[in-house]
């Protein structure tokens, strides 16, 4: 898809670099020659950005922009491969096009330290022969979608979740888009993020890989692409499924009669705004307390007994020590209201509070009359209370 430039040639050092591919007739020296010319841009530089990046990189893809407007946590170090320790507190951009020049110092990169919105996406994905989306939140994946539909961009698509990923090329005009696969988003909170259900370190790697080589595969015009085609990837039982994808006559942005002519405002979309404030309102009509009013409360004896609904694998990572905690997650709390006593008083933490809001409100309607919602969770309770319990 990429046509050679006849002004474009590689130096003795890039047959160097790149004399594996030269000696390949699916790339040889045209193909390296489209290489050099292509334009990618990569939608975030995490998990799956890192080794897309990196590969890109060292392919030999010309030009590579980034959009990414997050600072390196220690907790990214875990699978997002292009950052390293000494990292932890830079812009992922900076830490990111610092790791593919040292790979690669021919690749020219072009960084966008900002977010992906509406109102700049047209602009950026305008002069790039493919863009390929490594986020994960669902706003930002019917922004990239629609953007490449209204330019005619292929969208190179991934996402990973706990041991599963799954990646497609959507590329209106030979195939199906994102939209003629899930025509509306899942409502807000159904389907946790990886930051909530965790992912395997290593499977955004395979994933990445993936995409990058539906990118290269793209470029070079060769292969069978997977337009039309969502891969399945198990990694716990390390099993790889397809399914046929069709193109949707009625999709509302690439079918036959679109009603999407303009990028939206995607958040609206999916429901974000609302469920934000569904989430403050159902917080804030259940009664709190503060950490540190837990603290005093527990050092002075004060009667209360502290429920922790979270998850048993989350309480081995931190939980409140000496100080003591009852664990029943969330899920099973309906079904062992039973074992509380009603008269009794009662702190219920989670992680962050929002889990734990939501038992506060189950058990007042059980007819519990003394139950609040530690605010901030074990969160704010490592923050303000106890540093030495780990945050996660």
């Amino acid at each position: 898809m990429v046509q050679p430039d006849a002004s474009i040639e590689l130096s003795n050092e890039e047959i160097g670099r790149y004399s594996r591919h030269l000696i390949m007739p699916e790339v040889a020296v045209d193909g390296q020659k489209k290489l050099k010319a292509a334009k990618v841009l990569t939608i975030g530089t995490g998990g799956l950005g890192s080794p897309l990046a990196l590969y890109l990189a060292a392919a030999g893809v010309g030009t590579i922009g980034i959009v990414d407007f997050d600072v390196v946590d220690e907790s990214n170090l875990q699978r997002q491969i292009i950052h390293g320790t000494s990292d932890v507190g830079r812009p992922k951009i900076e830490s990111a096009r610092d790791r593919i020049k040292e790979i690669n110092p021919n690749v020219e990169v072009v960084a966008y330290e900002e977010a992906l919105t509406s109102e700049n996406a047209l602009d950026i994905f305008k002069d790039y022969d493919v863009v390929v989306d490594g986020t994960d939140n669902f706003p930002t994946r019917y922004l990239v979608n629609d953007a490449c539909v209204l330019l005619g961009k292929p969208n190179v698509y991934g996402s990973i979740f706990r041991f599963e990923g799954q990646a497609s090329v959507f590329f209106a005009e030979e195939g199906p888009c994102y939209r003629c696969l899930y025509p509306e988003p899942p409502p807000p909170g159904l389907v946790p993020s990886c930051a909530e259900g965790g992912v395997l370190g290593i499977l955004p790697g395979a994933i990445g890989v993936i995409q990058a080589t539906e990118t290269v595969k793209l470029i070079l015009g060769a292969g069978e692409p997977l337009i039309g085609r969502l891969m399945l990837y198990d990694a716990f039982n390390m099993k790889f499924r397809e399914m046929k994808l069709r193109k949707d006559p009625n999709c509302p942005v690439c079918g036959e009669n679109p009603t999407v002519t303009e990028l939206i405002d995607y958040q609206e979309f999916c429901g974000i705004p609302q469920a934000v404030e569904a989430d403050r309102r159902e917080e804030g009509q259940v009664p709190e307390i503060t950490v540190t009013e837990l603290n005093e409360k527990l050092n002075n004896s004060g009667g209360l007994t502290v429920l922790d609904v979270r998850e048993p694998h989350e309480y081995e990572v931190a939980n409140l020590g000496p100080q003591g905690a009852r664990l029943i997650p969330l899920g099973e709390l309906p079904q062992r209201l039973v074992e509380l006593d009603q008269n009794a008083h009662y702190a219920v933490h989670c992680r962050s509070g929002a889990r734990s809001a939501k038992a506060v409100k189950l058990m007042q309607d059980a007819g519990f009359g003394d139950v609040r919602n530690v605010k901030g969770g074990i969160l704010a309770w490592s923050d303000e209370v106890d540093p030495s319990i780990p945050k996660y």
